[in-house]
């Protein structure tokens, strides 16, 4: 069942909303300024308010890893735990906060059945896998409350965390908000012949904010900035901490924020590797001090224990906020003798655009000077050509560029920030646009044709209008 008009009860909540978002004072969502790539934190401009941060940590929660084959996916109002004896309401996938990580080789059958259980219309998005449009989770398939709808689709790309989300038109940034959001980790021979951390030594980090009321419950307060909660939650924990041996850790890490960009770095000083980012491997690891991530970005980072003691600990920091973030703890020696190789994977790169296009991303609800409008289509892409998108801002960033339906490379950022950075090699499928930038990015659609959208990932800016409808023809 399948619904693609909104209900009166829908467009009076949404002009309410609307309302509310349009009164509310613009909320700081600055990034990094000038062309440096790496300072001391206290350089940076701290976002939003911190609250005092807990004394007693709480055991990081770990959702379950599932299969895509025969999956049942319910999304629904629940109480779920925060750790520590804490529980909130929230909206979520099957109970959980967040879903079930599914994980699914490349090759596999997904057969997947979405029943709402909310008070909306709601769809799932699978983000950053490259699906038919039947499949992607267009806001025109919605469904309308105690609604069903059947995904089948063959997970064909290679190895990549990507992730889920309700993609309503003008109901995303509450739905993710309230909880509803989850991992799909795809594998593929690449990947596995690497031998790199896995089982518990691979943590996913669902990494986000959050805002309570008075009850202690999850609570939706959108400025038309953007959504900035003033608590962090990896991974739906308050003040988590992981136990770890003296070994390597593969963290895949999801900004699963509505609005909020963070800074990672750890309290010891010590790098991250980068390995990967949205689209899978990148080409060679990097060594990092710290790590930006925006809404929608991934991260695939090792972490090396090896040269800690039992009884040492690290912070995972955000150095924007001044959170912290993740309590590392080691608790158990072990042997861990494996090395990173110099090549992970081999990337041919898009080149000779026959076309470029240009999106100005204007104030927080229009591209091109248009609010989205859910039946209309605003351009359409040849299948299999190779096009330059160039995307600019005329204020508001920080504004996470999203495409569905194809992968692209970031090929420059003029103005602002000035460069590309290392995580932002390879494949992407999100790019963070900050004001007087400019970044211009390959891209080719070569799977499907149908119709996708590009889009602000900054959810009430999506919600307000910032989206687009192409097809791919």
């Amino acid at each position: 069942m399948t619904g693609t008009q909104e209900s009166d009860g829908i467009d009076r909540r949404v002009f309410l909303q609307r309302a509310a978002i349009l009164s509310g004072a613009v909320a700081a969502g600055t990034a990094l300024t000038g062309k440096t790539l790496f300072r001391a934190p206290e350089a940076f401009e701290v976002h939003g308010s911190a609250r005092p941060q807990p004394q007693a940590r709480n055991p990081l929660y770990i959702p379950p890893t599932v299969s895509p084959s025969g999956l049942s996916l319910t999304e629904a109002p629940a109480t779920v735990s925060l750790g520590g004896g804490r529980t909130s309401s929230a909206w979520v996938y099957n109970g959980l906060l967040p879903g079930p990580t599914i994980r699914a080789a490349r090759g596999e059958v997904a057969q997947i059945h979405l029943a709402n259980g909310l008070s909306q219309e709601t769809i799932t998005h699978w983000h950053g896998l490259v699906l038919d449009d039947r499949n992607d989770g267009h806001p025109r398939f919605a469904i309308p409350p105690d609604g069903a709808y059947d995904y089948r689709f063959t997970v064909n790309q290679r190895a990549a965390m990507n992730w889920y989300h309700p993609h309503p038109h003008m109901l995303t940034g509450e739905q993710v908000a309230m909880g509803l959001a989850g991992a799909f980790l795809v594998t593929d021979a690449e990947e596995i012949a690497l031998g790199l951390p896995s089982g518990a030594y691979e943590v996913p980090l669902v990494v986000r904010d959050a805002s309570f009321d008075r009850n202690g419950n999850l609570e939706y307060r959108p400025k038309s900035g953007g959504f900035l909660g003033n608590t962090p939650l990896l991974n739906g924990t308050l003040g988590p901490r992981l136990e770890v041996d003296t070994a390597r850790y593969r963290f895949r890490v999801l900004g699963g924020a509505n609005a909020r960009i963070f800074g990672l770095t750890l309290s010891s000083g010590t790098p991250f590797t980068l390995i990967g980012n949205d689209g899978g491997l990148l080409e060679t690891p990097v060594s990092l001090p710290r790590v930006e991530l925006g809404p929608g970005e991934r991260l695939d980072l090792i972490v090396d224990f090896r040269g800690m003691q039992v009884g040492d600990r690290v912070m995972l920091r955000d150095a924007r906020s001044g959170w912290d973030l993740l309590e590392f703890v080691v608790v158990r020696p072990v042997n861990d003798s494996g090395t990173l190789p110099a090549t992970l994977s081999t990337i041919p790169p898009l080149s000779n655009p026959v076309r470029t296009r240009s999106f100005q991303f204007e104030a927080m609800s229009k591209i091109n000077g248009l609010e989205y409008e859910i039946g209309r289509i605003d351009f359409r892409v040849p299948l299999g050509e190779t096009e330059l998108w160039r995307f600019s801002t005329k204020g508001n960033a920080p504004h996470p560029v999203h495409v569905h339906g194809a992968s692209f490379q970031v090929q420059s950022r003029t103005g602002g920030r000035g460069q590309v950075f290392p995580w932002e090699r390879g494949w992407k499928d999100t790019v963070l646009l900050e004001d007087g930038e400019t970044v211009e990015v390959l891209i080719r659609f070569e799977a499907f044709k149908g119709i996708y959208l590009l889009h602000c990932h900054k959810l009430e800016h999506e919600d307000m209008g910032m989206m687009s409808n192409f097809e791919v023809v």
